[in-house]
């Protein structure tokens, strides 16, 4: 009788913790875009361009927007490894807004520590790499999405930050 009363409260206490599932994590949606990027900063003779994909997405929970950005480079090769003096600052920006041109934002993240992974060298001084925000979230009306803005001020070039602006997360 007692192993029959174990076995029963034992199936009951199993069919209790698979009534009740995990929720399931949102349904990312993406899109991606490349740019080429002069290195401003540089004007000698060799190559200097930096290819960069950013890869914006997001997602929607109810009524919440969680959105975040992958950035993949293939940089040019510089004679010095690690070098911080390529960049005066760089930085993501990853907002989230209403769809629609014109819309008001309504987050906004910037995340600075892209600067010194693009500064970043493997050992003979290629500058290729990668870099992931942390998610962003956002209450949001019922059409959302996200995009990212690369913030570059290439070191002794005057300029100051310039944006490079990337292709938007389809509407979540």
């Amino acid at each position: 009788m007692k192993t029959t009363t174990t076995t029963t409260l034992l199936a009951l206490v199993l069919m209790a913790g698979a009534a009740a599932p995990a929720p399931a994590a949102p349904a990312y949606r993406c899109s991606s875009s490349t740019r080429t990027i002069d290195d401003a900063g540089y004007s000698g003779l060799w190559p200097d361009n930096w290819r960069i994909t950013v890869r914006v997405c997001a997602a929607r929970s109810g009524s919440t927007v969680h959105a975040y950005a992958e950035v993949r480079w293939d940089g040019p090769v510089y004679p010095t490894l690690d070098d911080p003096t390529i960049l005066d600052g760089a930085k993501l920006r990853l907002q989230i807004k209403p769809a629609g041109k014109g819309s008001p934002l309504l987050a906004r993240r910037d995340f600075p520590g892209i600067e010194r992974a693009l500064e970043h060298s493997d050992g003979q001084g290629d500058h290729n790499g990668a870099y992931r925000t942390p998610t962003i979230t956002h209450r949001a009306g019922p059409r959302a999405l996200a995009d990212a803005v690369l913030l570059l001020d290439w070191h002794s070039d005057g300029h100051g930050y310039r944006a490079h602006d990337y292709t938007a997360s389809p509407t979540v």
